[in-house]
């Protein structure tokens, strides 16, 4: 089975943008070339969220991607940046990456948010969902 990650993320503030759009470049380079990435593609949405589904061999691949490199350098920083951040996996057979409408269907049903330092009152609502 093919372990599949979505991760969904608004900024802030476009301040935070530029350092962003470096940690964003950087992260990318590095899953693409993670042993065991099947694939790893990039949005954003006119709201300004920011999008990425990735494709991985396994869990384990996906886990040994964001605790090195460059990915682990930016998680720190998106608690401070951005004021709504959530995340869906799954597996699936296939070993292609799910279309947008997917992955928005899987972060609206499944997603779980992910803890930021000012959260919108979206993010705090869903955040007390737990």
């Amino acid at each position: 089975m093919v372990f599949v990650s979505v991760t969904r993320l608004r900024l802030r503030s476009l301040r935070f943008l530029p350092a962003f759009l470096w940690h964003a470049v950087a992260s990318d380079w590095q899953a693409r070339r993670t042993p065991g990435c099947l694939g790893v593609r990039e949005m954003r949405d006119p709201d300004g969220s920011f999008w990425t589904v990735s494709a991985w061999e396994n869990r384990d691949a996906m886990r040994a991607y964001i605790a090195a490199g460059a990915h682990r350098r930016a998680m720190p920083k998106l608690m401070e940046w951005c004021d709504e951040a959530s995340i869906a996996h799954w597996e699936q057979a296939k070993a292609e990456l799910p279309g947008w409408a997917e992955a928005r269907r899987r972060i609206a049903e499944e997603g779980r948010p992910s803890k930021v330092r000012r959260p919108s009152p979206a993010q705090a609502a869903a955040l007390s969902r737990g």
